[in-house]
């Protein structure tokens, strides 16, 4: 993209989700809705540019397309099983755990959609990132051991995440 686009759509990606988001809102695909969005589009990127100094760049969309629906689905299969082990068992069998987990992720947008992919899946949350952003501490509701939580989460996300991000 040129110096000129790239003055006026600084993220042309947010660009475009921002005017979608807006047609969803408004519940409309009317013209008016299209312009108000594509505004809201351009102006919020605009003038939030200066807290974006190292925006993402060279992401891979594919991958990251494959990486949302595998987050979809794993959403959907841990309401099950949250919602059976809630059913099934009383709270004195459930095997809390603290995890620890060290990251080999870097970029701050990465490890924002590991915290949040934690969090939106039923059963485990992130609770805290290290100072360095090395460690992100995660509650999971029921596991056999914290460091088999830690692997799944490494081999599942943060390894995905870094071939999209890295």
């Amino acid at each position: 993209m040129n110096r000129a686009a790239r003055a006026v759509f600084p993220h042309p990606l947010l660009t475009i989700l921002l005017a979608i988001t807006w047609c969803l809102v408004a519940n409309s695909i009317a013209l008016g809705s299209i312009v108000m969005g594509v505004i809201l589009g351009i102006l919020i990127p605009l003038t939030t540019r200066a807290y974006w100094p190292d925006a993402p760049r060279g992401l891979r969309l594919f991958k990251l397309a494959r990486y949302v629906m595998l987050v979809i689905w794993d959403i959907l299969a841990a309401n099950v099983a949250v919602a059976w082990l809630v059913v099934t068992r009383s709270n004195t069998a459930m095997r809390p755990k603290w995890v620890v987990i060290p990251l080999e992720l870097r970029r701050p947008e990465a490890i924002t959609m590991l915290a949040g992919t934690i969090t939106l899946t039923p059963g485990t949350v992130s609770a805290d990132l290290s100072d360095e952003g090395h460690c992100l501490l995660v509650h999971a509701l029921d596991a056999e051991s914290a460091e088999e939580v830690r692997d799944e989460i490494k081999d599942r996300y943060e390894r995905r995440l870094k071939e999209i991000f890295e």
